[in-house]
């Protein structure tokens, strides 16, 4: 009981001290990039082996000799198609691709499904979650330490709730990851605007005005001048936020503020590596067809480290 305490105070004293008051707090959930790498085919293929791998695993495969690098390619094929049928489509490649990138939210979900997983019966119910992270709030309802713990559990049993989309109380790991990581799901992302809108108002009015937006991001403290950026945001707020000009931002002002529609990275990317591999232009990929094309998708010391030769254990 009191570890889960003491975990709980270090995640929120983390907060308080990484959030200086000259210091922008994000909210805004936009999809990051691919790569950081210039997607020029001409010149090599290093974004496309980011984007396919995670630039992490795509390090690895770099120095593998092109042996190496076709047998995991071959390996990660078999994975990529979902089906079973033998090929690969650009729904299955937009799908790798999206969980590469994403891959640290589902080692996230892997080390927190163990603590929570009580019994071990590869489900996680609500009341394994409450007793896992506020048990101790059972023992001791009126904590000295000046956070509402009620208040926090009561937000987490909303959100799981949503996050269950069966209604029975008990989380598959998709459902708790959409749990721990609603942002990541669009039918969670309602429930992500609500906690958001929740955090920021402040008069509890429903909405978010100028000061609140501003507030949430940035405190005087003592400050005669804001700085550069802040008078950016009120500029912002003002342009671009406030689509209605009432001076204050709804649901659905906040909902294209934190979550933007953007441009599908992880689809344009996946209809490319189909163009360019696709030998027969029957709109899907054999096994051969990918890995004919390994150092599209993968790498290996052939095309950048030359010699060197290290063995890494299997993807």
């Amino acid at each position: 009981m009191m570890a889960a305490r003491v975990l709980v105070l270090l995640w929120l004293s983390v907060l308080c001290i990484s959030s200086k008051p000259t210091e922008r707090k994000e909210r805004v959930h936009a999809e990051p990039p691919l790569s950081d790498k210039p997607h020029e085919d001409a010149r090599g293929f290093d974004y496309d082996h980011d984007a396919f791998l995670g630039a992490d695993e795509a390090k690895t495969f770099d120095q593998l000799t092109p042996e190496e690098s076709k047998d995991r390619l071959g390996k990660i094929v078999v994975k990529i198609d979902e089906d079973k049928d033998g090929f690969v489509t650009v729904e299955e490649l937009r799908d790798w691709i999206k969980f590469a990138q994403k891959r640290w939210i589902f080692e996230d979900v892997e080390r927190q499904w163990k603590g929570h997983d009580l019994n071990e019966d590869g489900l996680i119910s609500w009341e394994e979650y409450k007793n896992a992270t506020y048990g101790y709030i059972l023992d001791d309802p009126d904590p000295d330490d000046g956070f509402n713990y009620k208040q926090m559990m009561v937000r987490d049993e909303r959100r799981f709730k949503m996050a269950d989309k069966d209604g029975d109380m008990t989380a598959t790991k998709e459902e708790f990851t959409a749990f721990l990581h609603p942002e990541e799901y669009e039918y969670m992302k309602d429930i992500v605007v609500q906690e958001t809108m929740e955090d920021i108002d402040k008069n509890g009015d429903g909405f978010i005005d100028l000061e609140e937006y501003i507030g949430d991001m940035y405190s005087q403290d003592g400050d005669a001048d804001e700085p550069e950026w802040v008078k950016t945001e009120r500029e912002q707020f003002v342009e671009f936020r406030d689509k209605n000009r009432d001076g204050k931002m709804d649901q659905e002002e906040t909902k294209a503020w934190i979550l933007p529609s953007d441009y599908d990275h992880a689809e344009a990317e996946a209809r490319h590596l189909l163009y360019e591999s696709d030998l027969n232009k029957d709109g899907k990929l054999s096994k051969e067809e990918i890995v004919e094309k390994y150092d599209l998708f993968v790498g290996s010391q052939a095309t950048d480290f030359g010699e060197a030769l290290v063995r890494h254990d299997e993807f």
